[in-house]
């Protein structure tokens, strides 16, 4: 397997809140979250979380398990790290969303938990997209009050913190946070490598591309990874976040091929 990456914060000098990381058989992107005020919750911050998720999940992925059960165990791995110095349980901790996929015995398993895409390219047909659709439902709702408070406003976060009451509850969404249950709600599959022409792992920064600014379809961002790599999709994101004035997300892509070699 083969794999290129990239990951850009939103603006110069913010923290890129997104993790990504690979090993010959396996990969992991988080897409970390968390809004101003948090630090009152945990004193280690939304990046720190989800770099210590990730590389503990990609150090799990060589054991003969089911995805769900080692992402849970990343997970209380990470809570524990920070149980005694922060208050895990606050509205305000760090989450992040996960995308994983992992690659034996002629199978690609993955799992998504979250607002994070994974894609496959296939050789007949359409890329397979799969995604966690429930936070963007979630979140239609709030859009309206969202777009009418001036972003980084007291409202604007008001008005985020109640959109996130909603997390890893039943009949909203989930993310992976400080209760390990939530690795059960993830959207899981598996597909045989035959056929398969390659993968990808995109946050939700970098999938605007064709959900947000409807650049292209997802035939076509597999294929302009294909011809100009993942820093060429992050590119033309944040040109039309510039022309459309939208605020910038941080954005990574994890984009694998040759799957089925070792």
């Amino acid at each position: 397997m083969r794999v290129s990456m990239t990951s850009a914060a939103a603006r110069a000098g913010h923290v890129n809140e997104d993790f990504t990381g690979a090993v010959p058989t396996a990969a992991v992107l988080i897409d970390g979250a968390g809004i101003p005020g948090s630090e009152s919750a945990c004193r280690h911050g939304v990046a720190w979380y989800a770099c210590r998720l990730g590389g503990g999940l990609l150090g799990l992925l060589s054991r003969d398990r089911s995805l769900p059960a080692l992402l849970a165990e990343a997970i209380e791995q990470v809570t524990g790290d920070h149980r005694d110095t922060c208050d895990v349980a606050d509205p305000l901790a760090p989450s992040a969303t996960v995308a994983v996929l992992r690659v034996s015995d002629g199978l690609l398993e993955y799992l998504v938990l979250g607002a994070s895409f994974l894609v496959l390219d296939r050789a007949d047909g359409a890329p397979l997209v799969v995604s966690d659709p429930r936070e963007v439902t979630i979140s239609r709702s709030f859009l309206p009050a969202l777009l009418a408070a001036p972003e980084g406003s007291a409202e604007y976060h008001r008005v985020l913190r109640d959109l996130r009451a909603n997390r890893n509850r039943p009949g909203g969404f989930w993310v992976a946070r400080n209760d390990p249950r939530a690795a059960d709600e993830a959207v899981t599959g598996s597909c045989p490598l035959r056929g398969l022409t390659a993968a990808a792992l995109l946050s939700n920064g970098a999938s605007r591309i064709v959900d947000r600014f409807g650049l292209t379809d997802w035939p076509g961002a597999m294929a302009l990874l294909a011809s100009n790599g993942p820093a060429e999709v992050v590119r033309r994101v944040r040109q039309a976040e510039a022309r459309h004035a939208v605020a910038a997300d941080d954005a990574t892509i994890a984009y694998f091929t040759g799957l089925g070699e070792s």
